[in-house]
């Protein structure tokens, strides 16, 4: 009977001080090694998910704008459709809301950021304001059409044909969205480009 109770005592015995040392040594090792590997996994491919996330961004965004320039038509006021054009904005009426009342639309790239501007009608008789925006709206940052002089516009006229620098809003038939976004130019993965062809349903009407 002792002897059982000797041997039970010795098969429910904890852990020896040395035991425990070396155990705690394993896992702190085993932690060490698993947060530098993370750590190395975040730093090596962080810049490749930011990019990532600023590409996604700007494919939304350049969707939304090749909508409202496809659906753009003449202003409450009876203005034409286009209203202003170069190679960093664009200006133009659509019904950007479906609330059958005409906004007047911004698209303006300013140093990296590109912005949507909206501008309300009001007042009888109707009329649109262009200094202050009733909403702004960002659609893509990190852009760098402008560090690469590269247009974020292009116009072209019936036939396809490049606008010139005499081409007038009604003449055009046919824009272009081009965007470059890269969060880190020095750094790897490279820039991403995103290009929109739109051909806008009232350009070739009157009212």
């Amino acid at each position: 009977m002792k002897s059982f109770i000797h041997n039970y005592q010795q098969s429910t015995r904890g852990l020896s001080l040395v035991e425990v040392i070396v155990v705690s040594a394993l896992y702190t090792l085993i932690m060490l090694a698993l947060t530098s590997a993370i750590t190395s996994l975040y730093r090596t491919n962080g810049h490749a998910f930011a990019q990532a996330y600023e590409v996604y961004n700007a494919r939304r965004g350049i969707e939304l704008a090749s909508r409202d320039i496809r659906e753009m038509t003449f202003g409450d006021d009876g203005t034409y459709p286009l209203v202003s054009m170069s190679s960093t904005s664009l200006g133009f009426f659509s019904d950007i809301d479906r609330d059958n009342s005409v906004e007047y639309v911004r698209y303006v790239l300013a140093t990296t950021t590109l912005y949507k501007y909206v501008y309300n009608a009001t007042g009888t008789p109707i009329a649109y304001g262009s200094t202050t925006p009733d909403e702004t709206y960002t659609i893509s940052e990190y852009v760098q059409n402008k560090l690469q002089a590269t247009s974020t516009f292009l116009y072209f006229m019936e036939g396809g044909v490049s606008a010139s620098a005499t081409s007038t809003v009604t003449d055009i038939r046919y824009i272009t969205l081009n965007v470059i976004v890269n969060i880190d130019p020095n750094r790897n993965p490279g820039e991403y480009t995103l290009r929109s062809s739109v051909a806008p349903r009232n350009l070739k009407t009157t009212p």
